[in-house]
């Protein structure tokens, strides 16, 4: 494995681990903003936070992932 090849695995994994972060926090402050509001809406009552924890971090590290392979394309054109 090249040199550039271990770069690139480099580059994804670490904007993967960020989009997790951030995805993961995003969905936790927004679960508790929504119950910390003053008017509960039926959807805010029925999820659980958890499971909106976890679709959070994955959707982060999808959108991780992509964000790594567009600027490595963007790098890698002329």
């Amino acid at each position: 494995m090249g040199i550039k090849n271990k770069r690139f695995l480099i580059l994804i994994a670490a904007c993967s681990v960020a989009g997790v972060i951030l995805g993961g926090t995003a969905s936790w402050a927004s679960t508790n903003q929504c119950l910390q509001a003053e008017h509960l809406t039926s959807e805010c009552l029925t999820q659980d936070p958890v499971t909106k924890t976890i679709q959070g971090m994955s959707v982060g590290l999808l959108a991780g992932a992509g964000a790594a392979v567009g600027a490595a394309f963007q790098v890698k054109r002329p």
